[in-house]
């Protein structure tokens, strides 16, 4: 079963991300409340994709992005942020994330997302 990664300072979030997965079949699902934690939790779990908001306390998505891919430039990460500007997609993008997933989203845009990446 594939691991799961999903970061977002907002709880909510990671709970509906949760729920659609879970309902889904992905239940090997881990949460972080930042970036800082991501970078740590991912080196300690490995995730198969890590789902991740930009705009967080600590240390925002797009940090973390560049340093999980500075340890391991295989990782497969899906940003997602409620602010769908170009600038930030295209930097997370050229940062190495697979997708880009703009808030509110929709949970069929999460799972083809999701198994598009892992299957």
């Amino acid at each position: 079963m594939a691991k799961i990664l999903l970061v977002d300072d907002a709880a909510f979030m990671r709970m509906m991300i949760k729920d659609t997965l879970s309902k889904n079949g992905y239940t090997d699902l881990y949460e972080a409340s930042d970036g800082a934690q991501a970078v740590q939790m991912f080196s300690e779990i490995t995730p198969d994709l890590v789902i991740m908001d930009i705009t967080m306390p600590n240390m925002d998505g797009l940090e973390a992005l560049k340093a999980i891919k500075a340890k391991s430039p295989d990782a497969a990460v899906v940003m997602c942020s409620a602010m769908g500007q170009e600038s930030m997609v295209i930097e997370a993008i050229k940062s190495g994330a697979k997708d880009f997933i703009v808030k509110p989203f929709k949970p069929d845009r999460i799972l083809k997302t999701v198994t598009g990446i892992i299957g």
